[in-house]
């Protein structure tokens, strides 16, 4: 069994204060490389937060296009390293597929893609498209004052970052603005791989996720709504702004993209006919299509 996972250290640090100087204990968020393995092959090395790994493996695998539904994972598990300072690290997770035809090519350059981040612009879009993914579900109806309750339910429900401050989340929620799973990391990536993955192992729901609303953390990047995307969310909102090439694949595939989600306000980049309001007061949360002045965040 690997060791209980650590999502927090603890070190000493020296605070300056209305010119003052005293000792403290500050609290970090745990970081630390998590290796995903097809049977015995390398797929990918990501810096996470260790918890939910075998959530994060599960949703990666998933959004990267290598199966489609839960069935296609023979096996999950850490496995056992070699190494004589750390035997059992939890580190590196094995995954066992059926049904995925991976070819040794594939799974190199999934590995090299994950590390640098190397796609962009229109040939990354048709990539996506062209794995043959499914317009996000046009029923799927959001009220504004309910999309405007998310971000203080996904702060209130983030237990590491208020003692950390400093990590990403993830949140699923469903129309009704119940927060069904959250999942922290510190890449927001990851984090939404682990929402995707908890969906695929807990077997409560699965993946198309058709009737929920995705909320993240930051800014919404091209990568994230890539995921979401394969997982079949209809809607994503983000704290910040998107990016021109999250915003550019959003709109082709048919998804509601919202941005700089918070208090009462935010901008709809995509599919604003998913936004109705119940009772038709606008003033409830405001929404804009426009880019007017409006505060920069860290993201």
């Amino acid at each position: 069994m690997p060791p209980r996972p650590r999502s927090i250290d603890v070190t000493q640090v020296a605070e300056w204060r209305d010119g003052q100087v005293r000792r403290a204990q500050d609290y970090l968020v745990a970081e630390e490389p998590l290796e995903i393995r097809i049977g015995k092959t390398p797929l990918s090395v990501t810096m996470r937060t260790p918890g939910h790994d075998l959530e994060l493996a599960a949703g990666f695998v998933f959004t990267e296009g290598l199966i489609k539904k839960r069935e296609q994972i023979l096996s999950l598990e850490y496995a056992k390293t070699r190494s004589r300072t750390r035997p059992s690290s939890g580190n590196v997770v094995r995954v066992r597929l059926t049904g995925a035809s991976l070819k040794p090519e594939q799974l190199r350059r999934n590995f090299f893609m994950s590390s640098s981040c190397g796609v962009c612009g229109k040939a990354s879009i048709e990539a996506v498209m062209a794995r043959g993914i499914r317009r996000p579900n046009p029923n799927f109806v959001l009220d504004p004052a309910v999309l405007c309750t998310f971000p203080d339910t996904l702060k209130a429900a983030q237990s590491i970052f208020d003692r950390t401050g400093g990590l990403h989340a993830a949140g699923l929620f469903d129309a009704q603005g119940k927060l069904v799973v959250l999942r922290e990391d510190v890449g927001r990536h990851n984090a939404v791989d682990k929402v995707i993955g908890w969906a695929l192992l807990s077997g409560q729901i699965r993946p198309p996720l058709a009737d929920y609303a995705l909320m993240v953390s930051g800014r919404g990047g091209f990568e994230i709504i890539q995921k979401v995307l394969l997982a079949g969310v209809p809607l994503v909102a983000s704290v910040s702004a998107p990016s021109s090439l999250a915003v550019r694949l959003a709109r082709e595939a048919g998804m509601t993209l919202v941005g700089f989600l918070r208090g009462q306000r935010f901008l709809v980049y995509s599919g604003e006919e998913r936004l109705q309001s119940k009772n038709a007061k606008a003033s409830d949360c405001p929404t804009e299509l426009g880019a007017p002045a409006r505060p920069r965040v860290q993201s």
